[in-house]
C-alpha cells in the first residue's frame, strides 16, 4: 500500500530567516491532501500531510507544528476523537474541514476546542486565510488564552480559575468539569470583567474570526456554562445577557 505520509517540501529561505510555520493536514482524500499541499505550499508554508489517525501519531511524535487541518470524517478513528486526543497533550490551533453541515457538529467542534470551521467544498485561498488568522491569533500575547504566562489564578465570587492548569474551583474547592470551549470562553469573559462583550467580539477572541458557524454555538456555550456556574445554588448569574449587545462577567476578579 503506498504511504501517504506527505513530508515538507524543500522550500528556500534567506540565511537566519527563520523557517515558517509547519501544517499537519489529517485528511483520508488524497486529493485533498496533495492540493492543499502543493497551494500552501507555494505560498511559503510547511506542509505534512497524512490520511487517519494511526499516521497522525506517528507525525505528531516526529515533528513540530504550528497548525492542524482536521477532517471531522475519518475512516476507523473519528476527527473529533484526534482533536480531543491532542487538546489533551497541546494548544495547538485546529482548523476542522468537514462536508457536514449541523449546528450539533459545529458546536461539538467548538466544545473540542477547534479554532476554526470550514466547511467542504472550500477555496484553498479561503482555508489560507484562515490559516493565517489563527496563527496571527495563536501568537497574539494579548490573547487570553496566552495569559496562564502573566497570571496564575483568578479569583471572581468565591471561585477561581487556574490558567495553567485549565480548571475551574467552586467556592467549596472543588472542581467543576469545563469542556475546552467552556474553559476558553470563560476565560475570555473573566479577563475582561464588567465589560460587555458581544458574540462577535467573542468569536474574534476565541477563534479569530468575525462571523460564521460558531454564532450560535456561543450562545449555546454561554448557556452551558452559566448553569455550571450556579451549581453553588445562587440565584443571581455571574454571567449577564445584555438586551442588544452580548454577554458580561458581573463579577470582581482578583489577578494572581
Amino acid at each position: 500500500m503506498q504511504q501517504a505520509l506527505r513530508r515538507p517540501a524543500n522550500l528556500r529561505y534567506e540565511a537566519g530567516m527563520d523557517l515558517p510555520p509547519h501544517i499537519l493536514i489529517i485528511d483520508d482524500d488524497r486529493e485533498i491532501r496533495d492540493l492543499l499541499a502543493r497551494f500552501l505550499e507555494k505560498n511559503q508554508l510547511r506542509v505534512t500531510t497524512v490520511r487517519d489517525g494511526r499516521e497522525a501519531r506517528r507525525a505528531w511524535a516526529n515533528g513540530h507544528y504550528h497548525l492542524v487541518v482536521l477532517d471531522l470524517l475519518l475512516p476507523g478513528e473519528s476527527g473529533l476523537d484526534i482533536a480531543r486526543w491532542m487538546r489533551g497533550l497541546s494548544k495547538i490551533p485546529i482548523i476542522m474541514l468537514t462536508a457536514m453541515g449541523e449546528e450539533t457538529d459545529r458546536i461539538i467542534g467548538l466544545e473540542m476546542g477547534a479554532d476554526d470551521y470550514v466547511p467542504k467544498p472550500f477555496s484553498p485561498r479561503e482555508l489560507l486565510a484562515r490559516i493565517r488568522a489563527v496563527l496571527r491569533r495563536a501568537n497574539d500575547p494579548g490573547d487570553s488564552r496566552n495569559t496562564e504566562h502573566t497570571v496564575k489564578l483568578y479569583r471572581f465570587a468565591g471561585w477561581s480559575l487556574e490558567p495553567a492548569r485549565r480548571r475551574l474551583l467552586n467556592p467549596e474547592g472543588i472542581e467543576i468539569p469545563l469542556t475546552g470551549g467552556e474553559f476558553d470562553l470563560l476565560q475570555a469573559l473573566v479577563d475582561r470583567a464588567n465589560r460587555v462583550l458581544t458574540r462577535d467580539m467573542l468569536l474574534d477572541l476565541l477563534r479569530g474570526r468575525q462571523a460564521g458557524p460558531f454564532d450560535r454555538a456561543i450562545d449555546v456555550a454561554v448557556s452551558r456554562l452559566r448553569r455550571k456556574l450556579e451549581n453553588d445554588g445562587q440565584t443571581t448569574s455571574l454571567i449577564k445577557t445584555v438586551r442588544g449587545g452580548g454577554y458580561v462577567l458581573a463579577a470582581q476578579v482578583e489577578r494572581l
